[in-house]
């Protein structure tokens, strides 16, 4: 699958396309021109930003006034964002997602490239498949 990728000067018709054009995630990735990753941005936040006018007067004014007046993928991505790396265990990324209440995370080479993405979706779907599995094994 299409990977979400966007770079970090992209303006925000390119993040719409960029949500439009990805099926399965509720994240972009923030890549530099080596694709390597520095930040995300989630459906949510550019909703915020998109339909600012309507923002529920729950959320916080100032929060908002920044997200308001962001121009690129750079200026409102969060930095610093979890991830996992090719080498790590399966399980452990697993474990990190529930712990940190993460529904995707970017899977990243030792160059920290973005080279593909994982879901809970896809756990639950190895999960159904394996138990279907062992239900025909027995």
């Amino acid at each position: 699958r299409k990977i979400p990728l966007v770079h970090q000067e992209a303006g925000i018709n390119e993040l719409i396309d960029a949500f439009v054009g990805s099926c399965h995630s509720r994240l972009l990735y923030v890549v530099d021109t080596e694709k390597r990753l520095k930040g995300i941005i989630s459906l949510g936040n550019l909703i915020r930003h998109v339909f600012f006018p309507y923002h529920d007067s729950h959320v916080d004014c100032r929060n908002l006034i920044s997200v308001a007046v962001s121009e690129t993928a750079r200026d409102f991505m969060q930095r610093e964002p979890q991830f996992a790396l090719l080498s790590d265990n399966v399980e452990d990324v697993l474990q990190r997602m529930i712990s940190y209440n993460i529904k995707e995370i970017p899977i990243l080479d030792k160059n920290r490239r973005v080279v593909a993405d994982i879901t809970v979706i896809d756990f639950l779907d190895q999960y159904e498949s394996d138990r279907k599995q062992d239900q025909t094994s027995t």
